[in-house]
């Protein structure tokens, strides 16, 4: 998952693209950027770490302009830790643009070899989101007439990514003199919002991943982007929208809801706050229908994500929800932390129990979900180490057994820990006396509920259903075998390495 935004207003955009990227933070911590336009130059400001420690004063001075997108990162599977892979991206022909991506596409090696034979571009980076800036570079080029682009050339080219770009993305883009670009993949996989504010001046518009960068900067939330859907905001603040794919269907990916997302955010109509709270009431349900003997002392959060959920499911069942562990907030998430053994270490350096909350109790431990296992394997020693009686431990979310390849880091079966494993083999891992998941169905009807219009979710990890259709057994295993040997992307180098690469994806 990334966090991307677009602005198109009447006044500076350094400082909003800036605020808005805060609190799109949770959503990529390994680089961040901003770029902005003025009189047809961009200015551009990247670089890996925070975004408080990316930019400094003089940077932000120097993205002058009232046009702007902007992007925080953080890597997949096979991506290079590198300030090179930062985004946006830039081209300079034919018509220079930046672009930022949140997603992931699946058929990108095949595209760079398109790219390199066919349509003449060079990609210079391992990252499929310049992979995508260049498709969409050239698609531009080949519908526009005299090098003059309009609104209808631009959604014709959008239609054309469409048709040669496969996976999850979300996507901002700037063109050189004309003005702003959104769209989102015909599945709706990965989120994209956008709103306006109206000043003296006229309307000003926003373009987000969620909906919470929208109310911190004041604008207002119009809707989502519709899957397929391209929005075009020239420099004038003239808006357009077109429907650019053939076929398109919304499957929101419901791991969002689970844990991506702030819970302050609304996707796709649906308040992930209210979903959380949604999946605490069906785990409750769970237990006392499977488990009504279930001796539970305390319910205890795992913080920050899963305590809607554990609040609910305290008071469904009538038992004291208490706040066990307390967070140091001067640590990143553990859940993209690059390695295991930097996961572990980062766990106990994140989190405190009370043991006060723990001693002699049977304590009931609930988190959004179990992915990897470390982090719940840590945890339920730290309680064991306080005290606990016997730690019953329940995850919000269904067991996660297959990789995510549409911007999420899973990407390999071994290191998901459900993988191949019942749910008792599972507890018997993580050390717990008792593991309670949350049921596919259930979960799906939590966010439904809410908005009933969803009838569909990309619940790959879950299910092992690649709702894009060309996931295919192979290609997982290709994807594994680069993630364990620490390959990037395949780039070809020459031709006759070109021609070698598509016998042996053939």
């Amino acid at each position: 998952m990334c966090g991307i935004l677009g602005i198109v207003a009447d006044s500076p955009v350094n400082q909003s693209l800036y605020d808005g990227l805060l609190m799109l933070q949770h959503r990529g911590q390994d680089a961040g950027g901003i770029v902005t336009a003025h009189q047809n130059t961009f200015h551009m400001h990247k670089g890996r770490g925070m975004i408080r420690d990316v930019f400094r004063t003089r940077n932000m001075r120097s993205l002058q302009g009232n046009i702007g997108i902007a992007h925080v990162r953080y890597p997949t599977a096979g991506s290079v830790n590198s300030s090179a892979e930062a985004q946006p991206f830039y081209v300079n022909s034919p018509f220079g643009i930046v672009l930022a991506h949140n997603g992931n596409l699946t058929n990108a090696v095949q595209l760079n070899h398109e790219l390199f034979r066919a349509d003449l571009r060079h990609v210079n980076t391992n990252s499929d989101s310049e992979v995508l800036l260049n498709v969409l570079a050239h698609e531009l080029q080949v519908n526009s007439s005299n090098f003059q682009l309009d609104p209808t050339t631009i959604f014709k080219a959008v239609s054309g990514v469409h048709q040669r770009c496969q996976g999850a993305y979300a996507v901002v883009a700037m063109i050189a003199g004309y003005g702003l670009l959104a769209f989102r993949d015909p599945y709706g996989i990965r989120p994209l919002v956008f709103g306006s504010m109206e000043t003296d001046s006229g309307t000003q518009y926003l373009v987000a991943s969620e909906s919470v960068a929208l109310d911190t900067l004041g604008f207002k939330l119009i809707r989502d982007i519709a899957p397929g859907e391209a929005i075009f905001i020239d420099e004038n603040s003239n808006f357009y929208n077109k429907q650019c794919a053939d076929k398109q269907s919304l499957n929101p990916c419901i791991f969002e809801y689970v844990y991506l997302a702030r819970p302050d955010s609304v996707i796709d109509g649906v308040s992930v706050n209210e979903t959380r709270l949604s999946m605490g009431e069906s785990l409750a349900d769970k237990i006392t229908s499977t488990l009504p003997h279930l001796d539970i002392d305390v319910v205890i959060p795992i913080p920050d994500s899963s305590r809607p959920s554990a609040l609910q499911l305290a008071n469904r069942l009538g038992v004291d929800f208490r706040e066990g562990f307390v967070k140091n907030r001067y640590i990143g998430r553990t859940f993209i932390m690059p390695g295991q053994q930097q996961r572990r270490k980062s766990v106990r350096q994140k989190l405190n129990a009370m043991s006060v909350e723990f001693r002699d109790k049977n304590v009931l431990l609930v988190d959004d979900s179990i992915v990897r296992g470390t982090t719940s394997r840590e945890i339920v020693q730290m309680a064991r180490e306080a005290g606990a009686r016997k730690i019953y431990f329940a995850s919000a979310a269904p067991p996660i057994r297959h990789p995510n390849v549409y911007g999420i880091d899973m990407p390999t079966r071994q290191e998901l820990i459900a993988t191949d494993r019942n749910e008792e083999e599972i507890c018997r891992e993580i050390g717990a006396d008792l593991l309670i998941f949350q049921d596919l169905d259930a979960l799906k009807q939590d966010v439904s509920k809410l908005n009933p219009m969803l009838t569909n979710f990309e619940t790959s990890c879950f299910d092992g259903k690649y709702i894009t259709g060309d996931v295919t057994p192979e290609y997982l295993s290709n994807l594994e075998f680069q993630r364990g040997a620490g390959l990037p992307m395949s780039r070809p180098q020459s031709i006759t390495q070109l021609d070698l690469s598509l016998v042996a994806m053939d």
